[in-house]
């Protein structure tokens, strides 16, 4: 067939061809290679294993199955009418012998240490670690006292700043649920709600997000409030426990502004009037007490030099030491103010839900809506004013210190925590500073610890154990549910096949095969569900769960 060039370019690539039809399927797009090993008979197999990824840049199946997974995880805890989470069993004999005994060994070791007897610290120290151990065995979470003995940590003095309103403090019950109302004809209600919290403002902005006046919009205290915006969600919950006087419970996701600020998405459990929801958040504040860092004092042809002799940075001029992390917090008088100081804007709304309304799908789904994305893509980027702000708040971060440890405190004269050669202002490899998190260097998602009483590994498995009820319908049990393997977990070892290993297959090919098991699966699944009554098959994009997740 004689074609143009141009013609032959507009033919599909048969690896674009492979990579849509495993999307279509919710197969990963770049499968890790796993080999699969009987101990028994030594038959060794090689399968495909999802990468994982979270990010629809990288892989949309995975990033889409994590996104669903997030919100199940939401659904199971929203509107729960008991204690996710039971009491702990009371200690037994055992272990109460156990810390008698080890109350019993911190006595001979105080007694060891005032003789300055190493060699009894030492022995103490052991039949400590191997009490510690016991302890473990029987049970018992965490340790009787910390490993730790030094008391390092610095505390500033806990009054409340004069420009905050103050609040009210109450004993914090132990419950998570909600209250209970009766409507007038009886009927029991325990709504939920959904909060959202947004930064302060920097300066006046378009309906785009472009600031009015980018020269007068405040770009250093836009990365600051980024940087340490974990810490003001963490301090808002803190108060707004104290204030309501239970253990608030709260499922969270964080998304930019059109102006690219930190935006918190939070569907709490329980009911709280919002007149108190605004007080608590126009009273809670974070103070960051590190080393002043407004003005640089050395610039980028003229850095401190690190000095292998001293262990550290000198200044490049005088050779003179620079002061280390702990020197410059030292050197932070008592009545010396904060570096900066963290709020919440004035936009606080506050919805109420219940569990049979027909928002809540709705809103789990708009409270998700953004897990998939980088948080530089949340919003589409269309104009130059748009790019020039991305720019702009990027070039903020770059040399804003995000961390004790970050290479940027060399530019305001302070040798960062535990120093070492190569460090460079400018270059820091935190994830505040990377383009694609708008400073914001935690965690996307906030779940509480009694949200739904799991773990995101546990409510995987609750998706694992529905497939294997189905398919036990059609006498599929043990591994062959899991995949027709035919192996108990204690007699199969898996070993992640590396780059280079002359085992691991091509990527096309790990796609291929990845793409024949799922339309296996699949077809063993509508049979299953077939057998149950069931008609509806399952989604070829997310086989294997239950359509109400």
């Amino acid at each position: 067939m004689n074609t143009t060039r141009a013609e032959r370019m507009r033919f599909p690539l048969a690896r674009h061809v492979v990579e849509a039809v495993a999307t279509e399927n919710g197969v990963c797009i770049r499968p890790l290679a796993i080999r699969r090993v009987d101990t028994r008979t030594g038959e060794t197999s090689v399968l495909p294993m999802p990468c994982g990824a979270t990010l629809v840049s990288k892989c949309p199946p995975c990033a889409e199955r994590a996104r669903k997974l997030r919100m199940a995880q939401c659904t199971a805890g929203w509107h729960l009418d008991d204690e996710p989470l039971p009491d702990p069993d009371p200690a037994g004999d055992d272990a109460r012998t156990l810390v008698q005994l080890r109350a019993d060994l911190e006595a001979v070791r105080v007694d060891a240490v005032n003789g300055h007897d190493v060699d009894e610290i030492s022995e103490v120290d052991d039949l400590i670690s191997q009490v510690d151990a016991a302890l473990t065995d029987l049970g018992v979470r965490g340790k009787a006292a910390p490993d730790s003995r030094d008391r390092t940590r610095r505390t500033r003095s806990t009054r409340r700043r004069q420009d905050a309103p103050d609040l009210p403090r109450l004993p914090v019950d132990r419950r998570t649920v909600g209250r209970t109302f009766t409507g007038s004809d009886g009927t029991a209600w325990r709504p939920s709600m959904f909060l959202t919290l947004t930064c302060d403002s920097y300066g006046r902005v378009n309906g785009d997000g472009t600031p009015v006046n980018p020269d007068r919009y405040d770009y250093r205290r836009a990365a600051r409030d980024a940087i340490h915006f974990p810490k003001l969600v963490d301090r808002f919950w803190q108060n707004l426990r104290r204030a309501v006087g239970y253990d608030v419970q709260y499922f969270a996701c964080l998304e930019p502004q059109r102006r690219l600020a930190p935006h918190l998405h939070a569907a709490m459990r329980g009911t709280i009037p919002r007149v108190l929801l605004r007080l608590v958040a126009a009273a809670t504040y974070h103070q960051v007490w590190w080393p002043a860092c407004d003005r640089p004092l050395y610039s980028a042809d003229r850095l401190p030099v690190w000095d292998d002799d001293m262990g550290g940075y000198t200044d490049p001029d005088t050779g003179a030491s620079l002061p280390t992390w702990e020197e410059a917090l030292d050197a932070i008088e008592e009545d010396a103010e904060p570096a900066h100081v963290v709020r919440f804007g004035v936009q606080v709304r506050a919805d109420g839900v219940t569990a049979n309304s027909g928002n809540t799908g709705r809103l789990i789904g708009y409270l998700c809506k953004y897990l998939t994305k980088s948080l530089d893509t949340c919003h589409d980027i269309a104009s130059d004013a748009q790019r020039a702000h991305v720019d702009r708040l990027a070039e903020a971060l770059r040399f804003e210190p995000c961390a004790p440890t970050c290479a940027n405190w060399l530019r305001y004269g302070v040798q960062p925590k535990n120093p070492k050669a190569g460090l460079l202002p400018g270059r820091c490899k935190g994830k505040a500073h990377r383009r694609d998190t708008l400073g914001f260097g935690g965690r996307r998602v906030l779940v509480s610890r009694k949200w739904s009483g799991k773990t995101l590994t546990d409510h995987r498995e609750d998706r694992k154990r529905w497939v294997r009820e189905q398919l036990a319908v059609l006498g599929h049990t043990g591994d062959e549910a899991r995949g027709g393997q035919g192996a108990t977990s204690d007699r199969v070892v898996w070993q992640l096949l590396r780059p280079g290993d002359p085992a691991a297959p091509r990527r096309e090919h790990l796609l291929l095969r990845a793409v024949a098991d799922r339309h296996r699966w699949r077809a063993q699944l509508d049979a299953a569900r077939a057998a149950r009554g069931d008609p509806h098959p399952v989604s070829a994009a997310d086989p294997g769960m239950p359509r109400a997740a």
